[in-house]
């Protein structure tokens, strides 16, 4: 079985846990203003979300809104990509990493703390974001970050380079080995309609001209690294990216195990046989997320007992498609929570059987085992399951049904 989603080495803990107040070392808050932090916190949270309409576009540039930013969302963007970059196959030997809205450098940040193995390698960011002030923190907080681990030269092999632009703004700068956009893209469909005749069509024009945009930055060569937060019109977004990126020839290398058809595309009738709408997200407990952030959290009103993302990580035009699985087995990955498979017996007199569904090549599985077996399975875990005949579908899902 393989893991997403690995434990944090006793390092990488440690610097994670140190960036609440790094980020209060470099960009210092006056006491008479501290203890409105929390009530900053929820705001910006809010125009996030339920207020996009009063957001403008500088909101970023607000100095109680850009601290806010800095001391609870940046901690918590980076926490998420720790946990999952180490996991990633990303190939880079040297080249160019393009960042689109960078934000504080929330990408470097993660990928300086979670890649050790990448701070010798010659590679140039070009981070890209509409609000200068916000790139200017995110230096000063990179600075700040390996400013312990120049002893070794290694800072001097990582160039970062900031861009005021936004999106689709013409660009000079050579193509990319990597692209990334992390938390960018739900702050635009957001403004999409979700209800009409097809609010599904619109957000798949926005998806093919997003995944056109992100191609034409990265080298064929190169990849796309796309992470959004783990809630529905987000799975369904980046299960659209998917199909845009397979078209232009980019498969998928994470976290599809395939590039066959998405069977979590996370939409209504339109996209689903069934009509069901599950979506592909991963979750993990925040146990290990720093402390001081975790208390902010709490005083803001937004607790956080677990974190929550989509990704989508495609790879090199015309690469090589993966090796299938062998007619005796199935590669797996797990996507829900377990739940109790009720009426389901193992036989007469045994416990009911619980479940979680996952991702595989012949579309929807429904994973059954063992209460503790199936809840001990990690979100995003990488299962290799026997295929037995004759198949069972799930008659609810439709799914292939699979022991643990």
């Amino acid at each position: 079985m393989k893991s997403i989603f690995p434990p944090l080495p006793v390092k990488m803990q440690r610097r994670l846990d140190a960036i609440p107040e790094l980020v209060d070392q470099v960009l210092p808050i006056p006491k008479r203003f501290r203890s409105g932090l929390p009530r900053d916190v929820a705001e910006l949270s809010r125009l996030l979300t339920s207020g996009r309409g009063e957001r403008n576009g500088s909101y970023m540039s607000e100095a109680p809104l850009l601290s806010a930013y800095l001391r609870y969302f940046l901690p918590w963007n980076v926490y998420r990509l720790i946990r999952l970059l180490p996991a990633l196959p990303l190939s880079l030997n040297a080249g160019v990493i393009t960042d689109l809205g960078s934000g504080p450098l929330t990408l470097p940040i993660a990928l300086w703390i979670s890649r050790p193995d990448l701070r010798s390698i010659p590679l140039e960011f070009r981070c890209m974001d509409r609000t200068a002030a916000v790139l200017d923190a995110g230096k000063k907080i990179f600075a700040a970050l390996i400013s312990g681990d120049t002893k070794d030269d290694a800072a001097a092999a990582w160039t970062i380079k900031t861009v005021r632009a936004s999106l689709g703004d013409p660009v000079r700068f050579p193509k990319a080995n990597l692209v990334t956009a992390v938390n960018l893209f739900n702050e635009l469909f957001g403004e999409l309609p979700r209800t009409g005749r097809s609010p599904q069509r619109a957000l798949s024009i926005f998806a093919e001209k997003q995944a056109r945009l992100l191609s034409a930055l990265s080298l064929e060569s190169g990849s796309i690294l796309v992470l959004e937060p783990g809630v529905p019109r987000c799975g369904e977004f980046i299960s659209l990216l998917r199909d845009a990126l397979i078209a232009q020839g980019r498969l998928p290398l994470a976290p599809c195990t395939h590039a066959d058809p998405c069977p979590l595309p996370g939409t209504s009738a339109s996209r689903s046989d069934k009509g069901d709408s599950k979506w592909c997200h991963f979750a993990f407990t925040t146990a290990d997320a720093p402390a001081a952030l975790r208390r902010l959290s709490e005083t803001a009103g937004l607790p956080k007992e677990r974190a929550v993302l989509s990704f989508l990580l495609s790879g090199p035009v015309n690469a090589p498609a993966p090796e299938s699985d062998p007619a005796s087995l199935l590669t797996v990955r797990v996507v829900s929570d377990a739940f109790p498979l009720t009426g389901k017996e193992k036989r007469p007199g045994h416990a009911a059987l619980h479940g979680r569904y996952g991702c595989s090549a012949r579309g929807l599985v429904l994973v059954s085992g063992k209460k503790d077996g199936i809840e001990a399975l990690e979100s995003g875990a990488q299962l290799r399951l026997a295929m037995k005949k004759p198949e069972r579908r799930d008659g609810k899902s439709g799914a292939l049904e699979l022991e643990l």
